[in-house]
């Protein structure tokens, strides 16, 4: 079942994307992975209680997670402190080792969610000095890009990519909810917030909400310029999650637009460009 504004259906008991031709270039289908079911994850137990430890990725986000002046969070890449990469790792052995299956719906999504989030900035922090999270071309295939394709961890003994994480498991098995794509980050300034605190079964619903809000209403998600629409390409490379229309792309972001940015899209039936920043989510660099 889909977690949405449609009615959060049934969460309790049921990244990002990335192109390789600069924006507004590129078709649709060429531009991101299909949602594609991979069955090895759809068990799960509804009544389960058991509970994963996300402390070690919460502290590591207190610690170092900050919002900048324009509103992205962003992280010190270069100043992440060895002790704190180490505990990091010892996060992600923790996660690869955790059985999946036992657990509720929403237990398995903050699973999903936080090994995206934090084994996206593991790739980051173990390639780093990087621009742009498309520099590190550890991808299998002769004309890929960036380190989405590359199986980077073993969850119950079976190599999974950051792709897969993403298409493979949280998009098919939670129905193509559009409210995914808030919360997997791809290390971007054009991508949706990293979360200042780790996701939590109890607290997804919120967390979805506010990530949501806070990037459609910021000019990284939705602006008008020169009088016309344009938002993230995101919504271009993801529209089948988004009503698979224009129409479905703009009544998605008037769901969750503040007033003055749903008063203009109340008027709007046209998305006039896309954009988006592929730039590194770097404290450094956006302060230096």
């Amino acid at each position: 079942m889909a977690f949405t504004r449609r009615g959060f259906l049934g969460f309790a008991s049921a990244g990002l994307a990335y192109a390789a031709t600069a924006v507004g270039t590129a078709p649709q289908a060429a531009a991101a992975p299909a949602s594609e079911l991979w069955p090895r994850w759809l068990p799960h137990e509804p009544d389960s209680g058991l509970k994963v430890d996300h402390d070690a990725w919460d502290a590591f986000l207190g610690r170092y997670a900050r919002r900048g002046a324009d509103g992205v969070v962003l992280l010190p890449y270069g100043s992440i402190s060895e002790s704190d990469r180490d505990a990091l790792r010892r996060y992600l052995d923790s996660l690869a080792k955790q059985p999946v299956a036992p657990l509720n719906r929403a237990e398995q999504f903050a699973y999903w969610v936080n090994l995206y989030n934090a084994l996206t900035v593991e790739t980051i922090l173990a390639h780093y000095p990087v621009e742009s999270i498309r520099d590190i071309d550890i991808s299998p295939g002769l004309f890929s890009n960036g380190p989405w394709g590359a199986e980077l961890i073993e969850v119950e003994k079976t190599a999974v990519s950051l792709d897969d994480i993403e298409h493979r498991i949280l998009r098919p098995v939670w129905d193509q909810d559009p409210l995914i794509h808030y919360a997997v980050n791809c290390a971007a300034l054009g991508c949706p917030d990293l979360q200042l605190r780790a996701f939590r079964a109890e607290t997804t619903p919120a967390q979805l909400d506010s990530a949501a809000r806070r990037f459609v209403n910021h000019p990284r998600g939705a602006s008008f310029r020169n009088g016309g629409l344009v938002v993230s390409s995101i919504y271009r490379w993801f529209r089948e999650d988004f009503g698979d229309s224009e129409a479905g792309v703009i009544a998605h972001l008037r769901g969750y637009a503040a007033p003055q940015l749903a008063a203009r899209l109340a008027e709007t039936t046209r998305i006039f460009d896309y954009d988006y920043d592929w730039a590194l989510n770097n404290a450094t660099a956006a302060t230096g």
